[in-house]
């Protein structure tokens, strides 16, 4: 408890609330959508800071929350059967990539998390749906695992392309919800090591992360009661929209300046 509160006394009060804030938003759209936690609050801290330090924040908020998604169905031991090749091509191209990925390449790195959330954005207002054959999902999986894990080193979001890849092989809904939940377990517990390996997890950004879990979860509880009162599709709409003006500004960011 001690060491927390020296954490906290350790940054500026602003801050500290401009990191909760960001953290209550991820939270609410993640509440509201049932995914968006990483993505939001990597894109929004992307403007205060490099992607691999935002990435190391969102750690245990991310961790906890996936895990509960993860929990919340039946079938995750089938699923983990099922997606295996996936997961292991996601551990292997984040652990890679965060090997390979330059120390100094924060300016590249703020441009491509730009260039992953305009992706994800402009395919989610598109309604682009991917069609994955059964026949071609054992080839598919381990390659689509290896490019999330690279994207995800290199940003810290790990959308691309797992979740439409993962929409394409048409599970069930609340099948989908949880191997969406796999999938960031899996992601989020990569991303940890690869951050621990290239020392970029210390016990400030641990703290840091811990705290940020409560007001993500704050948000998302706020999620769940707007989901009850407001058309989601309207909702998930004013979310692409403003992860694709966020994404812009982030890519043209580096060049602006």
């Amino acid at each position: 408890m001690d060491a927390l509160v020296s954490i906290l006394h350790a940054h500026e009060p602003v801050e500290l609330s401009l990191i909760c804030l960001v953290f209550v938003l991820a939270g609410l759209v993640k509440g509201v959508v049932g995914l968006g936690l990483p993505t939001v609050a990597v894109g929004l801290l992307g403007m205060m800071m490099a992607p691999r330090e935002a990435a190391a924040l969102l750690v245990v908020p991310s961790l906890v929350t996936n895990v509960w998604q993860l929990a919340a169905g039946p079938a995750a031991g089938g699923l983990a059967r099922r997606l295996w090749p996936m997961l292991a091509g996601i551990a292997a191209g984040t652990l890679i990539g965060g090997m390979l990925l330059p120390a100094s390449a924060s300016a590249d790195a703020i441009a491509a998390l730009g260039g992953a959330l305009i992706m994800y954005a402009a395919a989610g207002l598109a309604s682009f749906t991917l069609h994955v054959p059964p026949s071609g999902e054992r080839a598919a999986s381990p390659v689509v695992g290896l490019v999330t894990g690279a994207v995800t080193a290199a940003t810290g979001v790990f959308v691309i392309p797992a979740v439409p890849y993962l929409q394409g092989l048409k599970l069930e809904r609340d099948m989908l919800v949880q191997a969406l939940g796999l999938a960031f377990t899996t992601s989020t517990v990569a991303l940890a090591a690869s951050l621990l390996l290239a020392g970029q997890f210390e016990m400030r950004a641990a703290g840091l992360s811990f705290v940020a879990l409560v007001p993500a979860l704050a948000g998302m509880m706020l999620g769940q009661w707007i989901r009850e009162r407001i058309r989601p599709a309207l909702f998930r709409r004013c979310f692409f929209v403003g992860l694709l003006l966020l994404g812009v500004h982030l890519l043209l960011r580096p060049f602006l300046g």
